[in-house]
C-alpha cells in the first residue's frame, strides 16, 4: 500500500487546496436531491443550499420517494421560507429494473427539464449532506477551469462514536485504495471514480451518455455516473476529498450500521464474482492478521527460547503492523484524532473483510427503495 504509485494513502486531492478562478459568466446549475425518511435531515440541507453565494442562478428539486415519514412536508415548509427557487416533488412508484435512488435522480432531472431550459450543470447530492456557503461556487469553478463532465467531492463523514472512529477512516483508506483519484481524475484513465454525496454533472453529457435509464439498475450510482460520463461521454472526471466543505450529518453510532452500510453494496463493487470474493478475502487476511499472528508468535517465540525464529517473526510482525500505522496516518489525522487510532487498522481491516463476504454470502441489498 505505502508503494502504491498512486499514493493513495495520503487523501489527496482535498477540496481544501487553492480555488480555480471564477469563469466568465457562472452557469444556472439545478439541484437534485432523492429523499426516503429523511424528516430529520432535510430541513438543514435546504438551508445550507439557500446560504450559497453562488452568483448564478439556482434552482433545488427534492423528490419525495414515498417516505413513510414527514419529508415530504418538512420539505415543502422548508422551501416556503427559502430564498432560491425550491420544488418539493412526490415520487412516482418504482418501475421494473430500475433501483430507487437512481429513479429518485431521474425524477429529479425530469423535474428540472420540465420547468423550462434546463440547466447546464446539474448537482447530484443527498438529503443528508450539508454544503458549506462556497461549496457550490468552487465545484463549479473548478468544473468550468479543468473541462471536467463530473466534479465529485467525498463528503466529510461523521467520526465520532467509538464505531465510527474506528472504521470509518479506514473506510476513506480503502475507498482511495480501490479507486485511487490520481488515476481516476486522469484523462486516459481507465478508471473513473465518484463519492454518491455530491456529484456537479454536466446535464449535456449526462443526457447524451443515456441518462439515468442507462445505469437504472445500478446499485451503486455515484461509480456509474462517473463511469457513464467518463466512458460515455467521454469527458474528464475529478473526485477530491471534503475536508469540511462538504460533510455527512449521517450518524453511524455502533458497528451495526456501518456493517449495513458496506454489506449491501460491497459484493456489487466485487462485480458479484466470488473468485474476487476469495481473493479479497485472503489478501486482507495476510495484510492484516499477518502482522499481529507474526507478533504474537515471535513473542511467544521469544518467551520459550526460540530466540532466532521467535525474533525475526517478532521483527516482521512489528514492521508490517508499522507500515500499517504509518499508511493510516494521514486518514487519523484528517479526522482529527488520536495516534492511537492508527493502531487499530488491523481490526478494521479484518472487520471489513467479514462484512465482504457477509455481503457475499447474503447477495446485493440496498439502494432499491421498493
Amino acid at each position: 500500500m505505502l508503494l502504491h504509485p498512486a499514493r493513495p494513502w495520503d487523501l489527496r486531492p482535498r477540496d481544501d487546496e487553492a480555488a480555480a478562478p471564477d469563469p466568465g459568466a457562472w452557469p444556472e446549475v439545478g439541484v437534485v436531491i432523492p429523499a426516503r425518511n429523511e424528516a430529520d435531515a432535510i430541513a438543514p440541507t435546504l438551508a445550507a443550499l439557500d446560504r450559497q453565494d453562488y452568483p448564478g442562478a439556482m434552482r433545488v428539486v427534492v423528490v419525495d420517494e414515498r417516505s413513510a415519514d414527514r419529508t415530504g412536508e418538512v420539505a415543502r415548509a422548508a422551501a416556503r421560507s427559502a430564498s432560491r427557487p425550491v420544488r418539493v416533488v412526490t415520487g412516482a412508484a418504482l418501475p421494473d429494473g430500475w433501483v430507487g435512488k437512481v429513479w429518485g435522480m431521474e425524477q429529479g432531472v425530469r423535474a428540472l427539464e420540465a420547468g423550462g431550459p434546463a440547466p447546464p450543470w446539474v448537482l447530484l447530492t443527498d438529503a443528508d449532506i450539508h454544503h458549506a456557503p462556497d461549496s457550490l461556487r468552487r465545484l463549479v469553478a473548478a468544473a468550468m477551469a479543468g473541462g471536467t463532465g463530473l466534479e465529485s467531492r467525498m463528503a466529510r463523514l461523521r467520526c465520532q462514536s467509538p464505531a465510527e472512529k474506528l472504521l470509518i477512516p479506514p473506510f476513506v483508506l480503502f475507498f482511495f485504495l480501490l479507486y485511487p483519484p490520481r488515476w481516476a481524475n486522469r484523462a486516459g484513465s481507465r478508471i473513473a471514480s465518484a463519492a454518491g454525496g455530491c456529484n456537479l454533472v454536466r446535464h449535456d453529457a449526462l443526457r447524451d451518455a443515456g441518462g439515468f435509464a442507462a445505469l437504472s439498475d445500478a446499485l451503486i450510482d455515484d461509480l456509474a455516473v462517473a463511469r457513464l460520463v467518463k466512458f460515455r461521454a467521454g469527458l474528464p472526471t475529478r473526485l477530491a476529498l471534503s475536508r469540511g466543505r462538504v460533510t455527512s450529518t449521517r450518524p453511524y453510532d455502533d458497528l451495526a450500521s456501518v456493517w449495513t452500510m458496506v454489506r449491501r453494496s460491497a459484493f456489487t463493487q466485487l462485480r458479484r464474482s466470488w473468485v474476487l470474493v476469495v481473493l479479497v478475502a485472503l489478501v486482507l487476511l495476510l495484510m492484516f492478521a499477518g502482522p499481529i499472528v507474526a507478533v504474537v508468535a515471535g513473542g511467544i517465540g521469544v518467551a520459550t527460547d526460540a530466540v532466532p525464529a521467535g525474533a525475526w517473526a517478532l521483527g516482521l510482525g512489528l514492521a508490517g503492523w508499522l507500515a500499517m500505522a504509518v499508511a493510516a496516518g494521514p486518514a487519523t489525522r484528517a479526522f482529527g484524532l488520536a495516534w492511537p487510532w492508527r493502531l487499530a487498522l488491523p481490526v478494521a481491516g479484518l472487520l471489513y473483510g467479514a462484512m465482504t463476504v457477509d455481503s457475499a454470502l447474503r447477495g446485493p441489498r440496498g439502494g432499491g427503495w421498493r
